[in-house]
């Protein structure tokens, strides 16, 4: 970067903008402010050459106060992780993710919550009115769904609230239904939001419904069960797709893992691919085989990795124009230090120039390239 900033003027068009391809976005921001020339140039280079792609984000907890979070983000357009120090985050209870980009905790008394695509702001509210351990949560529009999961002396195991961001008030829905009542929380059920309606799931046994934030009511019930021979799957929602990803076989055999897509009309899946079989090898626990994976989307990315502990790979997949596909497997930079006394949840966002010149704009936030 020194040397083509020594020599601006003779670099320009095509060429400075090919290099700049291959420059890590965080290091884009800085090169932006070099002249208006080089803006233009950085713009179109982004647009032509080589255009942001969604991050892997891992936000590691630590389980003993003060509770520090630390952060480590995957960016795909350049290979690179990167290392992001920030502020700490006002603690309330353990950290959680939801469908990709919701970033959650949530105590008797408090929600806090953040969904724009690096987690740089937090809102802080009052608590539902159902004292719930491990619900699902999701933000759907203008409004957090928060279902199931309450605790034991609750009446209602499968209440439903929502908490609408506008007039910041909360309302009570149509409870979950009755099939779900063994199942209603977060350990049991995978979600997905489809911008207007949101997408339930067992894990274990495909029976799905859809809940609309506006009627407040339930709609289903619906199989997500292409094979058969699936015992855990996960669903999720990105670039306009619903996506399913089953694992066939059983936890200590896993002979397949494949994805669909979904028909968020007739729930009808239609194959779009299957992981190799050295790769799923990589999703393997030491102690548990292949229990459970967790699963990130954005975009036309798909990473997975085990969920039953902080995993040293982690495997991505990425959905080519003309219906191709392309797999691969990562060192996981933020399990580098061995520290297993942490909790840690993914999230992933389509990253661009605009989120990091924002990001940086920040007090006390810095990106490093690890190298």
């Amino acid at each position: 970067m020194d040397i083509l900033l020594d020599d601006e003027a003779s670099v320009y068009g095509d060429v400075l903008e090919n290099i700049l391809s291959h420059v890590p976005l965080v290091d884009l921001v800085p090169a932006s402010c070099v002249s208006k020339s080089w803006s233009r140039a950085i713009t179109s280079s982004l647009q032509c050459f080589n255009k942001p792609k969604p991050w892997l984000i891992i936000h590691t907890q630590c389980t003993r106060s003060p509770y520090d979070i630390s952060v480590h983000a995957y960016d795909p357009r350049s290979h690179v992780w990167i290392e992001i120090s920030q502020p700490s985050i006002k603690y309330v209870s353990a950290l959680r993710s939801s469908h990709s980009n919701l970033l959650y905790m949530l105590s008797p008394s408090k929600l806090s919550f953040s969904f724009d695509p690096m987690n740089l702001t937090w809102h802080h509210v009052d608590a539902q009115h159902v004292w719930r351990t491990d619900p699902i949560v999701a933000h759907i529009g203008g409004s957090i769904v928060i279902a199931g999961g309450t605790c034991d002396f609750e009446d209602d195991p499968l209440a439903v609230e929502i908490y609408n961001t506008e007039s910041n008030t909360w309302e009570t829905c149509e409870s979950m239904p009755a099939i779900l009542k063994d199942s209603a929380a977060s350990t049991w059920l995978s979600i997905a939001t489809t911008g207007d309606k949101l997408v339930v799931a067992e894990k274990f046994t495909g029976v799905s419904y859809c809940f609309d934030p506006k009627t407040k009511k339930w709609i289903g019930p619906y199989e997500l069960r292409p094979d058969p021979r699936i015992f855990h799957s996960v669903i999720g929602f990105s670039n306009n797709r619903l996506i399913l990803v089953g694992m066939i076989g059983d936890v200590e055999n896993v002979t397949r893992l494949k994805i669909w897509k979904v028909d968020t009309e007739s729930f009808e899946c239609e194959e779009m691919a299957e992981m190799p079989l050295e790769l799923i090898k990589k999703l393997k626990s030491d102690t548990f085989g292949v229990s459970s994976i967790s699963v990130c989307l954005g975009g036309d990315y798909v990473y997975m990795s085990k969920s039953s502990e902080m995993a040293e790979e982690i495997v991505g997949c990425e959905f080519i124009n003309g219906g191709g596909v392309r797999w691969w497997s990562m060192i996981n930079e933020a399990a580098g230090d061995g520290i297993r006394s942490e909790r840690v949840v993914f999230t992933c966002s389509v990253i661009g120039l605009s989120d990091l010149q924002r990001a940086m704009s920040l007090e006390n936030r810095k990106f490093a390239v690890k190298l």
